[in-house]
């Protein structure tokens, strides 16, 4: 599966890089008829919640499954997000 990051507003790390790319590739086993997925990571103006936001796009037959979660790190966004698509796989699938 193909995974496209972009960050917004700032330079990703290599080491945040790897971190997505390593969580997004668990998805296949979801859903196995994905074409890819497109994350985007921005830094947002600060909000109770934090100021770091996730947006992940995974591309299926039929529609795109789309979450954006916030979080004051990265990382947190970024499984908040994984999360939020898993589960709307598994809504899918039933």
């Amino acid at each position: 599966m193909e995974v496209k990051i972009q960050s917004v507003k700032f330079d990703a790390s290599k080491q945040l890089i790897e971190f997505v790319e390593k969580k997004m590739s668990r998805l296949e086993r979801f859903e196995g008829n994905s074409t890819g997925v497109d994350v985007t990571l921005k830094l947002d103006k600060d909000s109770e919640k934090g100021n770091k936001l996730a947006l992940v796009a995974l591309h299926v037959p039929g529609g795109d499954i789309v979450s954006e979660q916030r979080a004051r790190t990265f990382e947190e966004a970024v499984d908040l997000a994984l999360d939020a698509v898993k589960r709307q796989i598994e809504k899918r699938k039933e």
